[in-house]
């Protein structure tokens, strides 16, 4: 018999490796790359099959795409792969932050008046993946949140109220911010609105958070990791809110 032995090495070797993989999961979780991913286990398992059964031709289409396999994957899984450096390099993994009660009370208040008003908002939570890009195009404002300066924002005919406001360390530090829309193919089949989309857009390019008031509706949602919670009422949006701003995976 093989005489096996682990060392100290080979114990911090494979921790790394189940961490590797552990964020991976956190970050596919609840995404349209769980489907994908699905997608490429069907195909290693019919390529296994088509070897079983001597289906020569469909077992040569299939060992030259798995050949390709981490291209593949690249392709992909790009905009995730993106967004895990991008909070990694921001130290993300290591870090919890705290929301202030007041900092909560003037958003969730403000958003309740917007909501009662029909007034349309979309107000961005920036966490640990910069927004610089977002922020450049819009309108500088760098201010205190309150619920009164956001209520003016998004009211009609404001020069800024079509745009989103960018709060960052707890400060509004942009308004009128122009942000990417989701392309996400189930969009059209629940008919959203342009701010929804935007809503969805950033949060599957980075790890924001949006909180969105339909104009049409008076609904408010919240938006994260490509996914959108709506229909919040005062007590199930601040209890949202201060979960993801706080939490640090």
């Amino acid at each position: 018999m093989m005489d096996l032995q682990i060392g100290l090495r080979d114990v911090i070797d494979i921790g790394l490796v189940t961490f590797v993989f552990y964020r991976a999961i956190l970050l596919v979780k609840g995404t349209r790359a769980v489907s994908v991913i699905y997608g490429l286990l069907l195909v290693i398992v019919v390529y296994y099959l088509s070897e079983e059964f001597g289906l020569f031709a469909l077992n040569w289409l299939l060992t030259n795409f798995l050949a390709s396999l981490f291209l593949v994957i690249i392709i992909f899984f790009q905009a995730d792969i993106r967004k895990a450096l991008s909070q990694l390099g921001a130290g993300s993994l290591w870090r919890r932050r705290k929301v202030s009660d007041q900092l909560l009370n003037e958003i969730v208040l403000a958003a309740l008046s917007m909501a009662k008003s029909r007034i349309g908002a979309l107000i961005v939570f920036e966490r640990s993946i910069p927004l610089g890009e977002v922020i450049a195009r819009g309108v500088e404002i760098k201010a205190g949140v309150s619920r009164e300066l956001l209520v003016t924002i998004f009211s009609r005919n404001t020069p800024l109220h079509d745009g989103a406001v960018i709060i960052r360390e707890g400060r509004i530090e942009a308004a009128g911010c122009i942000l990417p829309l989701s392309s996400g193919v189930d969009i059209s089949s629940v008919k959203l609105g342009t701010r929804h989309r935007a809503a969805l857009g950033i949060s599957e390019e980075t790890d924001a958070v949006t909180l969105v008031v339909s104009e049409e509706r008076g609904v408010i949602s919240l938006a994260q990791g490509g996914k959108l919670a709506e229909n919040l009422d005062e007590g199930r949006l601040r209890e949202l809110l201060r979960h993801v701003l706080e939490r640090h995976e």
